[in-house]
């Protein structure tokens, strides 16, 4: 009796989601900030679009920050304290200004790598050094499952 050889169907299997690159399930339509917008109308767009955050681009559309809900409990705190409202206050006092992005080139096996390496939630995507996209832990996950679903269960 002759033994088959399972070979053809592994490599197969295992070419299927071999290259998914960050620009296959990056977001796309993104909520942008500008420097000088209110940090109060940040707050309002946060739960308009049920986001935690997103890029500041400047008026040439260079990514120059990252704003967060973190990044507005700063300003909470000082305006209860200080007994001020918030209105006045602007992005450009409070956002990230040293931006990690990710290339959308990069393999999202690579992508995973770098959000388990640090405290980031989500990476500004840049092609060609402007700003393309954006992806978040959790669009990491779900091309995870998409891939067991897709392979391991074959």
């Amino acid at each position: 009796m002759a033994i088959k050889s399972f070979q053809g169907v592994r490599s197969s299997i295992s070419n299927v989601n071999k290259n998914i690159l960050v620009r296959d399930i990056m977001k796309r339509n993104l909520v942008v900030f500008s420097p000088n917008d209110s940090i109060f109308e940040v707050m309002k767009k946060f739960v308009k679009h049920k986001i935690s955050g997103g890029p500041v681009l400047n008026k040439n559309g260079k990514i120059v920050g990252v704003i967060s809900e973190a990044d507005c409990m700063k300003e909470i705190s000082d305006s209860r304290y200080f007994n001020m409202p918030i209105l006045d206050k602007r992005v450009k006092n409070f956002m990230q200004k040293n931006v990690d992005t990710i290339n959308s080139s990069t393999s999202i096996f690579d992508a995973a790598s770098r959000f388990y390496n640090s405290s980031r939630r989500r990476f500004p995507v840049i092609e060609n050094q402007k700003l393309v996209g954006q992806i978040s832990r959790k669009d990491i996950v779900i091309a995870a499952i998409n891939m067991q679903s897709q392979t391991w269960f074959k």
